[in-house]
C-alpha cells in the first residue's frame, strides 16, 4: 500500500484535487513546487541534496538532545526493550512452531556519536539451521509495513482491501494460509516516521537524514545489515520484498547492500512496485501513460464480466504493445487512428462509447474511476477499481473525497497491530502507532533527482552484477496507482543477463493489493517459494 503503501502518496495526492489544495495551504511554496514536479511539471534538471548518510550500529550512549521541545521527539518516552513470545499454527496439515520478536534497532549520526533514530521491527523466526531470511518493507512513503505482515505474508492475517469492508469491523487476526514463513523467517521493517519508528531529531534534520530518498535507502539498508550482525545471520540466504514505494527501495537497497555494505541478497520480490515514477509524464506526446492505464483498465471490466483470464490479458497486452501504442503515435497523421482506437477500447472496457470518444481513447485514471460506478453513485479505489465507496459529492466537476480502499484499511490494521504488539507480544508503550503517516509524506523530498531516475537502474546493475539473483515483479491486474503493465514495458527494455527468467513479471487477479484475494495470495507464495528453491 503497502503501501502508491501503500499508498504512494503522490499518485493519491495527483487523484484528489482537493487534497493537493489543502497541502498546499498547509506546507506552503515548497511543497507546492515538489506538486508540481510530480504532476510533470519541469524540474528534470533539479539538482538532488546528496546527504552524507546515517549509519546504525550496536546500541551506544545517547548525545545530547536538542532543546527545542516542540521539534524533536527526544522528550517522548523511551520505547520498551525487545519483548518476544512464541506462537503456532497450523500449515498445510502441519504444525508450525514460531518465535516473534518486536525490537528497535538505532541509527546515528555519521560520526556514530548521537542516536538520531529508531527503527522498529516485527520478526518471525523459527528454530533450524540453513533457514533463509527475508526482510519486507511497504512503502508510501508513509506506510508501516503491516500490510504485508498481516496482508500478505506474515503468519497471522486479517481481510482488508476487498469490496464491502467496513472500516469499524473488528478486526479478526487468524492463522494465515499464504505465510512465507515455513521457507523463510520474516523481518518487518517500519521506516522512520510510521508504525512505532521515530526519528529523534527536529524535522528540517529529520528530512535530511529520513525523509529524502537517498537518505532512506542508506539508514534502512544498514538497519538491514545490523540485524544480520545482531542475530548471527550474515551466512544466512536473504531476500528482500518491498510493495509500492516499497518496490522503489527494493532494487536500491539491493544494489547499495551489495556494492556499499557488502552483503549480497539472494532475491528480492517486487510486490506492485514504483519502479520509474517518471514514466507516466509527457503525456500529450507520449503513449506510455496511456498504454499503462488501459490494461488495467480492461481487466477490471473482465472481472465484472467473470471473464479475466491469463489468455483474455495476454490478448489486451498484445494490442496495447502493438495496434494501440501505434495508432497512438500516429495521431492526426492517420484520420483513422483515433476512430480504431475508440471502437477497439469502447469494446476493451465497456465504457460508454461518448466518454471514450470524448477522451479519443486515452483513458485518464480519475475521470474513470468516477465514470465507471457513476449510475450506482460510487466511486472506485485507484489501488482497485471493483472496490468502491459511494460518492458524498457525486455531483461536483472532480473527486473531492479520499480514496475507497485508503479509507477502509487504516483503522482494521491500526487495531489489530496495536493489539498484537501491546497484548499477544508484550511490547506496552503508550506512543502512536501509525500506520500511514501524512507527516511524512508531507515532509518527503518529492523534488530529488533520485526520484526522478527511479529504481531501473539499481535494478540492471545489481542483476549485472549477480548473476544467481533472481527478481520477481509481482502485480495485480487492477491496480491504476502502480499498473502493471509499467513493469512488462520495463522488463521488455532490459537486456537479457544469462537465465532470461531471473527478472520475471508475474500477473494476478486483483489490485494493488492483489494478495487480499486468497487465490492470488496462494499463487504468489507458490512462485516465490519456488524461487527460493533455486538457491
Amino acid at each position: 500500500m503497502t503501501h502508491c503503501k501503500l499508498t504512494d502518496l503522490w499518485y493519491f495526492i495527483r487523484m484528489n484535487p482537493n487534497l493537493r489544495f489543502i497541502v498546499r495551504f498547509r506546507a506552503g511554496a515548497g511543497l507546492l513546487a515538489a506538486l508540481m514536479l510530480i504532476l510533470g511539471s519541469a524540474y528534470a534538471g533539479a539538482q538532488e541534496r546528496r546527504p552524507m548518510p546515517p549509519s546504525a550500529s550496536a546500541e551506544a550512549k545517547d548525545g545530547d538532545k536538542a532543546a527545542d521541545k516542540d521539534k524533536t521527539a527526544d522528550k517522548e518516552a523511551p520505547l520498551p526493550a525487545d519483548a518476544h513470545t512464541t506462537q503456532s499454527m497450523e500449515l498445510e496439515g502441519k504444525a508450525l512452531h514460531y518465535n516473534v520478536t518486536i525490537g528497535k534497532l538505532p541509527v546515528f549520526d555519521n560520526e556514530k556519536k548521537t542516536k538520531i533514530g529508531e527503527v522498529v521491527y516485527t520478526a518471525y523466526t523459527i528454530e533450524g539451521q540453513d533457514r533463509p531470511v527475508t526482510f519486507a518493507l511497504n512503502g508510501g512513503p508513509g506506510a508501516a509495513s503491516v500490510f504485508l505482515n498481516f496482508g500478505a505474508i506474515g503468519p497471522k492475517h486479517i481481510e482488508f482491501g476487498v469490496e464491502g469492508d467496513s472500516p469499524s469491523d473488528p478486526p479478526k487476526l487468524n492463522d494465515n494460509p499464504g505465510t512465507w514463513l515455513d521457507f523463510t523467517d520474516l523481518v518487518f521493517l517500519d521506516p522512520i516516521g510510521t508504525g512505532y519508528s521515530r526519528s529523534l531529531v527536529p524535522m528540517d534534520e529529520t528530512k535530511k537524514q529520513f525523509y529524502n530518498p537517498d537518505a532512506d535507502i542508506h539508514y534502512l539498508s544498514r538497519i538491514i545489515y545490523d540485524w544480520l550482525v545482531a542475530n548471527g545471520r550474515m551466512s544466512s540466504r536473504k531476500y528482500l520484498v518491498g510493495e509500492s514505494y516499497g518496490g522503489y527501495r527494493g532494487p536500491r537497497i539491493t544494489h547499495y547492500l551489495q556494492t556499499q555494505l557488502g552483503v549480497a541478497l539472494n532475491g528480492v520480490v517486487l510486490v506492485s512496485p514504483y519502479l520509474s515514477p517518471a514514466m507516466d509524464e509527457n503525456e500529450d506526446v507520449s503513449p506510455l501513460p496511456w498504454m499503462m492505464t488501459l490494461p488495467a483498465i480492461t481487466a477490471a471490466h473482465l472481472e465484472r464480466e467473470h471473464k479475466l483470464t491469463a489468455d483474455a490479458m495476454a490478448q489486451v497486452i498484445a494490442y496495447t504493445r502493438g495496434e494501440y501504442a501505434s495508432d497512438l503515435l500516429k495521431g492526426r497523421s492517420d484520420p483513422e487512428a483515433t476512430p480504431r482506437i475508440v471502437k477497439k477500447v469502447t469494446q476493451m472496457t465497456g465504457l460508454e462509447e461518448e466518454f471514450v470518444r470524448r477522451s479519443g481513447g486515452r483513458l485518464e485514471t480519475g475521470a474513470y474511476l468516477r465514470e465507471v460506478f457513476r449510475e450506482k453513485g460510487k466511486i472506485g479505489s485507484v489501488y482497485d477499481s471493483n472496490v468502491t465507496a459511494f460518492d458524498p459529492y457525486p455531483f461536483a466537476p472532480e473527486q473531492r473525497v479520499n480514496d475507497p480502499m485508503l479509507e477502509s484499511i487504516i483503522a482494521p490494521t491500526t487495531m489489530a497491530m496495536v493489539d498484537f504488539v501491546t497484548r499477544v507480544v508484550g511490547w506496552k508503550t503508550d506512543a502512536s502507532y501509525h500506520t500511514l503517516s501524512y507527516e511524512v509524506g508531507n515532509n518527503w523530498d518529492h523534488s530529488s533527482r533520485a526520484l526522478r531516475i527511479g529504481a531501473v537502474p539499481d535494478l540492471r546493475q545489481a542483476v549485472a552484477a549477480d548473476p544467481k539473483l533472481r527478481v520477481i515483479i509481482a502485480h495485480g491486474w487492477n491496480d491504476l496507482s502502480c499498473p502493471f503493465m509499467g513493469s512488462i514495458l520495463i522488463v521488455d527494455q532490459m537486456p537479457v543477463m544469462g537465465d532470461p527468467g531471473r527478472v520475471s513479471v508475474h500477473e494476478y487477479p486483483g489490485g494493488h493489493m492483489f494478495y487480499s484475494r486468497p487465490g492470488s495470495q496462494a499463487e504468489l507464495r507458490k512462485d516465490v517459494q519456488a524461487m527460493l528453491e533455486k538457491h
